[in-house]
């Protein structure tokens, strides 16, 4: 579990591609022992700034410091920080073994000490009998669990991984999620992950960042980020959200409130979560995950949205349906036993619990 301890603190980090700011100002603690991701799209920063954790870019500002020593003036091989790549970078020539070895024989490690401290990464990342092949001879994930006991070997105290999943398949990239938290947590070390992959963020972070322009929208844990995003564009861009125009008619008591939406030739009110700071009269945009809208055959209590069904997709556990209400198409995710069929009509109601107005 992470502990009270700051590990690693940025402060006030900028990057300038001259004459372009790509990242900062920036500025965040990561704890020790925690699973930490830098989560945004492509073009964003989030590279640019492992980068600079690890040395391989030069802030143009700000201070980066590793259980409270400053890194900035120290080359990647002195800053005790371990990466794996993207592309996992092995040696193909040389052999599982001798890849993780690599490391300990520049530092000039005894043999016996190789051979133990690498039979002790196999035996970690579950490839004890994998010594003697080459990369050629291994899948993408066998391949990235090499990368992984490559960086961990010399014992770093802050392990970066720079998008580790992106280029395996989806079941591989799925069980490798919970593969790679497992390692973590056995080790204890403290680690910085970055991702484009909101689904990865959420499964294996301890604390997410929510990166945008080189800038921090939203830093929280995952469930809070998910539950309680603090705008438009966090909400869109952590898993699926109905995003509606809206207007804040009452705030009735702390982040509580009533909004109104139009549609149908008709406004609305529904009671909401209402963002921090947000007042009355104020412009809104009302966010709800798909799986707290609920649709009914019958009005159900409270204020209801009458739509018609416009799509059904079984998936198993659940159906996937949009519903249009006025210009608006709602996505719901309801329970087969709902037995919602293409162009009948259907109630929406908004759980006021899980339905949040958020700053635009």
């Amino acid at each position: 579990m992470p502990g009270g301890r700051v590990e690693l603190a940025v402060r006030g980090l900028i990057k300038r591609f001259s004459p372009q700011v790509v990242v900062g100002p920036l500025s965040f603690e990561v704890m020790e022992g925690e699973f930490f991701s830098l989560l945004g799209p492509s073009g964003c920063g989030k590279t640019t700034t492992l980068r600079c954790i690890a040395g391989f870019e030069t802030p143009s500002e700000g201070s980066i410091s590793l259980d409270g020593r400053r890194l900035d003036d120290r080359p990647p091989h002195r800053r005790d920080v371990g990466l794996v790549f993207q592309n996992y970078a092995l040696f193909p020539h040389l052999t599982v073994f001798d890849n993780v070895a690599f490391g300990l024989r520049l530092r000039k490690a005894g043999s016996a000490e190789i051979a133990r401290r690498v039979t002790q990464m196999l035996s970690l990342v579950d490839l004890p009998d994998l010594g003697e092949r080459y990369p050629a001879q291994l899948s993408g994930g066998q391949q990235q669990r090499v990368a992984i006991a490559r960086s961990l070997v010399l014992e770093p105290r802050l392990l970066l991984f720079d998008e580790p999943l992106s280029n395996l398949d989806l079941k591989l990239r799925e069980q490798m999620r919970l593969e790679l938290k497992r390692i973590q947590q056995e080790v204890g070390i403290t680690t910085v992950f970055v991702t484009h992959d909101q689904a990865e963020a959420l499964v294996m972070s301890d604390e997410i960042i929510v990166m945008r322009e080189g800038g921090i929208e939203q830093k929280g844990r995952p469930h809070e980020i998910y539950s309680r995003p603090v705008n438009r564009y966090v909400s869109n861009f952590i898993g699926a959200a109905n995003l509606v125009a809206a207007r804040v008619v009452e705030v009735t008591a702390p982040e509580r409130g009533t909004v109104e939406i139009s549609g149908c030739g008709s406004q609305v009110r529904l009671p909401c979560r209402l963002a921090a700071d947000m007042a009355a009269g104020e412009k809104a945009i009302l966010s709800v995950r798909p799986e707290n809208v609920r649709a009914s055959h019958e009005p159900a209590g409270g204020p209801c949205l009458e739509g018609e069904v416009l799509q059904v997709i079984f998936l198993g556990n659940c159906v996937d349906c949009r519903v249009r209400w006025g210009e608006l198409e709602w996505k719901v995710l309801a329970h087969p036993r709902a037995r919602l069929r293409t162009g009948e009509k259907v109630y929406l109601r908004l759980d006021p619990e899980h339905t949040l107005a958020v700053h635009p």
